[in-house]
């Protein structure tokens, strides 16, 4: 019997439960099913954070801005725990909060195989989400650094403090007490072309950007979230911001 067909039973036989707003909720016998009912909801600028039972307990999770109402029920991936985690824009401290990768209304068909003995959902990585911006061509002197050379030469440069020049692509606020900033410049080096960078400081997308910071290879920071290549505690020495002429 294929490992689909015993999919397809196993979802047909689960005992199915409602919750207070007549959502129906697939119960299993798996013992890690990750579902959760919101029981309150508070909106930031960038984040949504939602009180949650899960099982019999009571937890707070945070999830990209979105609509979400009390009473909703949602299944999860990639938990990342933060404990004492003070949020800037709420003015307020969670004593522990779970940053959640992904949320939906119905079970994941990867987890379900990954229960029954299937294959694995592969390892998430940050670099993987960003696109390469073609518009993005920033002429540089030959002292410069580029990001397809941190990439070639990874090995060179872990452990020690650079600069680099690039445009920022991307920006994650306040997640673990520091800023997530994206940035690109037009070189690739076997097809990576995005660096990640972790600061307390902060730019806007399209921000032509210079950041000094420390070079880590191979970062996990759990939950899937892993970097072959980040820069770490950056500070930012340079901002045109966009549209800004030099």
């Amino acid at each position: 019997m294929s490992i689909f067909l015993v999919l397809i039973l196993a979802l047909g036989v689960a005992s199915c439960v409602r919750n207070k707003n007549g959502q129906s909720v697939q119960g299993t016998e798996t013992t890690n099913e990750k579902v959760f009912e919101v029981s309150e909801v508070i909106q930031a600028s960038s984040y949504t954070y939602l009180k949650v039972k899960e099982n019999s307990d009571e937890k707070w999770m945070a999830v990209t801005k979105q609509d979400i109402r009390v009473g909703d029920v949602y299944y999860y991936e990639g938990a990342l725990q933060m404990t004492n985690f003070h949020s800037k824009d709420l003015d307020r401290t969670f004593e522990e909060v779970y940053f959640i990768s992904q949320i939906s209304k119905k079970p994941s068909m990867m987890d379900k195989l990954e229960n029954m003995g299937g294959p694995a959902e592969p390892k998430h990585s940050g670099k993987i989400e960003t696109k390469q911006k073609s518009a993005i061509k920033l002429e540089k002197s030959d002292s410069e650094m580029t990001i397809a050379e941190v990439f070639a030469n990874r090995d060179k440069y872990s452990g020690k403090e650079i600069e680099i020049r690039g445009v920022v692509v991307k920006v994650n606020k306040e997640i673990m007490g520091r800023n997530w900033i994206h940035i690109q410049d037009g070189t690739s080096s076997d097809g990576k072309f995005d660096l990640t960078i972790t600061s307390q400081d902060l730019a806007q997308v399209n921000d032509e950007v210079t950041f000094k910071g420390v070079i880590t290879l191979e970062k996990d920071f759990g939950a899937g979230y892993f970097y072959d290549v980040i820069m770490e505690d950056a500070s930012l020495t340079n901002k045109v911001e966009a549209g800004a002429t030099m």
